[in-house]
């Protein structure tokens, strides 16, 4: 037992020490790759930010111009109701007409 103590002894600072050395290169690495990243895609990110900025100022615009269509939708409606009723009004009195020149002709 004590063997096995006396020949890790002088093995555990050179481990300790390589330990430490990887934690740092992986801390390195780790930096140096989100510091790469940050400056690759922060202007793609302000690009796309601009671009959907863009997008819903047409967006706005387009349902703006939904909401006039759909207006003139309605009063075209109204439109089409009153022709409607106008043309029933008339085919009523064009019937009566019709019955009032057949009564004529029956005298």
């Amino acid at each position: 037992m004590n063997l096995h103590i006396i020949i890790l002894a002088p093995t555990t600072g050179p481990v300790i020490t390589i330990v430490g050395l990887l934690l740092v290169a992986g801390l390195i690495s780790y930096l140096t790759a989100w510091f790469y990243a940050k400056s690759v895609y922060t202007p793609v990110i302000k690009g796309l930010e601009e671009d959907k900025i863009q997008l819903n100022r047409e967006i706005s615009g387009l349902k703006d111009d939904i909401g006039k269509l759909e207006e003139k939708v309605d009063q075209l409606n109204r439109h089409i109701s009153k022709l409607e009723q106008d043309l029933s009004d008339k085919e009523k009195l064009i019937s009566e007409k019709e019955d009032q020149i057949i009564a004529l002709k029956n005298k």
